[in-house]
C-alpha cells in the first residue's frame, strides 16, 4: 500500500477503504508519512468530501491512534457534553455539576481556549488552586467520590487529531465537515462515555456561520456516534451573540455560579437546562419533560451548586470563592463603553466581541500565550435591546489601561444599531437525538 495511491484515489473522487485510512493515520503518527503527503490528502478530502463510512473509519483511526481513556473503574452511566465553540459559552460549568447531582457520572476532559473562543480549563483554572492535571488514579477516585471531575485533555489521547489539526490550520483545510467531525468525535470516542450531547453552534461567533452547515455537521457527528454504539444527541444553538452577559474567564465562572444558584441570565439558563435534560434523557432518567423538571429542581434546591462545590474542593480549588464570588481576584481597571446613537441593537458580530475580550488579555492568539483570568467584558445591553445616546452597553476589565482603546474600537465596530428591531432568533434551532444504535 502506497500513500501516493491513496492520495490519487481520493483526488479522483473515489471512496477510501478502512484499511487505507488506518494505514494513513497509523503511518502518519509514527512519522513515516511526510507532512506534504498528509496535507495533499487533506486537500483532496476538502474538495472531494468523504462518505459516512469513510468519515467513521477516519474517526475510529484517530480515536485509536494513541491511548484510550479507561473508564471501566468508574461507577454509573458516564456522560459527556461537547460544544463546537463560541463566545461566553460557560455551559459545562453548569451542565456537568447539574447532571452529576442527579446521578449521571461526568468524567470529562476539556480543552483550553484559542482565538475568540474560550476554554473550560482556562475558566476552571481562574479558581485559585483548582487542579486540572490529575493522574488517572486521582481522576478515577475523584469521579467515584463526587460523581464528577473535569480535567485537561491528555496529550496521549488521540494524538493523530492534534497532528492533523496543526497541519490543516496552515494548509487552509480546516473548513471540511468530515475532517471537523472526525476531529471532534475521535476525541469523544477515545474518552469512551456512554452518552454524548453535542452543542453545535451556528452564527457569527461560531465556527459554522450558517444553519445549513451546522445541521450537516450535527448529522455527521450523530451518525458517527450511532455507528460507535453511543447514545447521542446534538443541539443546534445560536451563537449570533455571546451566551450570557460575560466574556472572560473568572467573569464567566462567576456568572456560571449565579446560574447554579438560579440567578443566571435567561439564555444561559435555558441552554444549560436543555443540555442537561438531554443528557439525563439519554441516560434513561425518564421522558425529556421529566428530565427537564429534575434539572430545574436541582438548580432551585441547590443540589447542582453543592455538587460544583464538591468538585472544586476535590480538585484543590478554593471553595470560599464559590460561596462568595466577591472574593474572586479583580482586574485593576475598568472602562464603560457607551454608544453615540439611539435605536435597537439589531445585531452584533459575536466573534468580534470575543476578539475584543482577547485584546484585553482574556484569550490567546497562540497556544503558548498566557491569559489574564481577570480580564474580560460584562455586557449591559445585547441584541434586541433599545439604547439611547450615552448608554453603557459594556464594561471592559483589564490590568493594563493601554489595552482598552483597541478593545473598545473592536467592540463598537462589532455592534450594529438601527431604528428597526430585528426579529428574535431562537436559542435552540433543533435537536437530533439517537438512542437506538447499531453497536
Amino acid at each position: 500500500m502506497r500513500m501516493y495511491d491513496i492520495i490519487k484515489k481520493k483526488r479522483d473522487g473515489m471512496e477510501l477503504s478502512k484499511e487505507e485510512i488506518f494505514f494513513f493515520i497509523n503511518r502518519y503518527v509514527k512519522g513515516e508519512i511526510p507532512d506534504y503527503q498528509a496535507s495533499a490528502l487533506c486537500m483532496a478530502i476538502f474538495f472531494k468530501g468523504m462518505s459516512a463510512e469513510e468519515t467513521f473509519s477516519l474517526t475510529k483511526a484517530i480515536c485509536e491512534s494513541g491511548e484510550k481513556l479507561d473508564l471501566s473503574g468508574i461507577k454509573g452511566i458516564k456522560a459527556d457534553k461537547h460544544s463546537t465553540g463560541g463566545v461566553g459559552d460557560k455551559t459545562t460549568l453548569i451542565v456537568a455539576p447539574t447532571v452529576a447531582s442527579l446521578g449521571v457520572t461526568v468524567a470529562k476532559m476539556s480543552g483550553r481556549g484559542l482565538g475568540h473562543t474560550g476554554g473550560t480549563i482556562d475558566k476552571l483554572e481562574s479558581i485559585t488552586g483548582f487542579n486540572t492535571e490529575l493522574s488517572e488514579e486521582e481522576f478515577e477516585k475523584t469521579v467515584n467520590d463526587t460523581g464528577i471531575a473535569v480535567v485537561s485533555q491528555s496529550a496521549e489521547l488521540a494524538p493523530a487529531d492534534k497532528m492533523l489539526y496543526a497541519l490543516r490550520d496552515v494548509t487552509a483545510t480546516v473548513d471540511s465537515l468530515p475532517l471537523i467531525a472526525s476531529s471532534i468525535m475521535g476525541k469523544k470516542l477515545a474518552a469512551d462515555d456512554d452518552c454524548i450531547v453535542l452543542d453545535v453552534k451556528t452564527g457569527s461567533g461560531a465556527f459554522m456561520k450558517n444553519i445549513e452547515e451546522s445541521r450537516e455537521l450535527a448529522k455527521i457527528m450523530v451518525d458517527i456516534g450511532v455507528r460507535a454504539g453511543k447514545r447521542i444527541a446534538a443541539l443546534i444553538t445560536d451563537m449570533d451573540k455571546p451566551l450570557g452577559n460575560t466574556i472572560g474567564n473568572s467573569l464567566e465562572v462567576i456568572e456560571a455560579i449565579e446560574t447554579l444558584k438560579g440567578n443566571g441570565p435567561e439564555d444561559l439558563t435555558e441552554l444549560s437546562v436543555a443540555l442537561s435534560a438531554n443528557i439525563l434523557y439519554l441516560a434513561g432518567n425518564g421522558s425529556y419533560k421529566e428530565c427537564e423538571k429534575k434539572v430545574r429542581m436541582s438548580l432551585k434546591d441547590g443540589k447542582a451548586l453543592q455538587t460544583f462545590i464538591k468538585m472544586v474542593k476535590a480538585q484543590g480549588g478554593d471553595t470560599e470563592l464559590i460561596k462568595d464570588t466577591d472574593k474572586f481576584p479583580k482586574a485593576k481597571y475598568s472602562r464603560n463603553i457607551t454608544v453615540e446613537e439611539e435605536g435597537y441593537i439589531t445585531s452584533v458580530d459575536a466573534e468580534g466581541y470575543g476578539m475584543s475580550a482577547l485584546l484585553l488579555g482574556a484569550g490567546r492568539n497562540k497556544k503558548d500565550d498566557k491569559i489574564d483570568s481577570t480580564a474580560g467584558i460584562i455586557l449591559r445591553k445585547k441584541t434586541g435591546d433599545y439604547v439611547k445616546k450615552g448608554d453603557v452597553i459594556a464594561v471592559l476589565y483589564a490590568n493594563d489601561q493601554n489595552l482598552f482603546d483597541s478593545s473598545e474600537e473592536r467592540l463598537l465596530a462589532s455592534t450594529v444599531i438601527s431604528e428597526k428591531r430585528r426579529e428574535k432568533r431562537p436559542l435552540i434551532f433543533e435537536t437530533l437525538v439517537k438512542m437506538d444504535f447499531e453497536g
